[in-house]
C-alpha cells in the first residue's frame, strides 16, 4: 500500500473565474473530488495527504473518500514548497525509504492501468518513476518576433505527467536542495534530476490531462462522463 500527496494549493490564475480550478464543477462534483476518487479507488493507495492553500475556505472538510483516509495540510508559495509540506504531513508509519505518489489535483482522468504500471515499474527502481507521454506533435522554436526559428526534433522527448513516484526521504532532500539553491522546480522529477538521479519514464495515456483552461475542463468533463 502506498500513500499519495495531492497538490491542490494552486490558485489557477490561467484558468480564470471566481473559483480555483480544483473546485470547478464537473457533473455536480468539484474537480478535486473526481481526482481523489481516481486515486482512492485504486487498491494500492492507502491514503492521501491533500495540500491546500492557506486559508482555503472551499475545502469541504472530507476526512475520507472511498474508505481511504484523507489528511489535510497547508501548502507554500510554490508547488515544491507545497509538496514538501505534504511529505512532512504523511503519517509516521510511512518510512523514509517508502515510495510516495505525488499527483496534481487538476488531473482527474487518471487510468488505473497507468497507475498499476507506474507502481510496478517504479517500485523496482532505486530512484522511482513518473508517468509520461511521448511527444507526438511537431515542435517549433519561436524567435522573439513570433516567427519560427527552428523545428525541434521530437525523438526522445516526453511530456511529464503525474502521478510521480519517489521515496519519501530522497524526494524531501531533493526538494529542499532545490529550494536552498533558489531553483524553482516544476515537478518532482526535476528535483530528483538535479541530485543526479535518473527516474524512469512510464508511458501513460495522453488523456491524463491537466486542467489549465476552461477548454481543458470541458474536455475532461466529457472524458469522465463518457468513460
Amino acid at each position: 500500500m502506498t500513500w499519495a500527496v495531492l497538490a491542490a494549493a494552486g490558485q489557477g490564475t490561467r484558468f480564470g473565474g471566481p473559483v480555483p480550478k480544483q473546485y470547478a464543477d464537473i457533473a455536480g462534483e468539484p474537480l478535486i473530488a473526481r481526482t481523489l476518487h481516481a486515486l482512492c479507488a485504486h487498491a494500492a493507495v492507502e491514503g492521501v495527504v491533500v495540500v491546500v492553500a492557506a486559508g482555503d475556505a472551499r475545502w469541504p472538510g472530507w476526512d475520507q473518500i472511498d474508505g481511504r483516509p484523507l489528511l489535510l495540510c497547508e501548502g507554500g508559495d510554490s508547488r515544491a514548497a507545497s509538496v514538501l509540506a505534504g511529505l512532512a504531513r504523511l503519517p509516521e508509519a510511512v518510512r523514509a525509504d517508502d515510495f510516495v505518489l505525488v499527483h496534481d489535483a487538476a488531473r482527474p482522468h487518471l487510468r488505473h492501468a497507468d497507475l498499476d504500471a507506474l507502481l510496478q515499474r517504479g517500485r523496482d527502481d532505486l530512484v522511482g518513476a513518473i508517468l509520461a507521454a511521448p511527444v507526438r506533435d511537431t515542435l517549433k522554436r519561436a524567435g522573439d518576433d513570433g516567427g519560427i526559428d527552428a523545428t525541434q526534433p521530437r525523438k526522445r522527448l516526453w511530456r511529464a505527467l503525474t502521478p510521480q513516484l519517489f521515496r519519501r526521504l530522497q524526494l524531501t532532500r531533493a526538494l529542499e536542495a532545490a529550494a536552498a539553491d533558489g531553483v524553482a522546480v516544476t515537478d518532482e522529477a526535476m528535483a530528483m534530476e538535479r541530485q543526479g538521479h535518473r527516474p524512469l519514464l512510464v508511458e501513460g495515456a495522453d488523456d491524463n490531462i491537466k486542467v489549465t483552461t476552461a477548454a481543458d475542463l470541458a474536455l475532461v468533463a466529457h472524458l469522465l462522463t463518457t468513460r
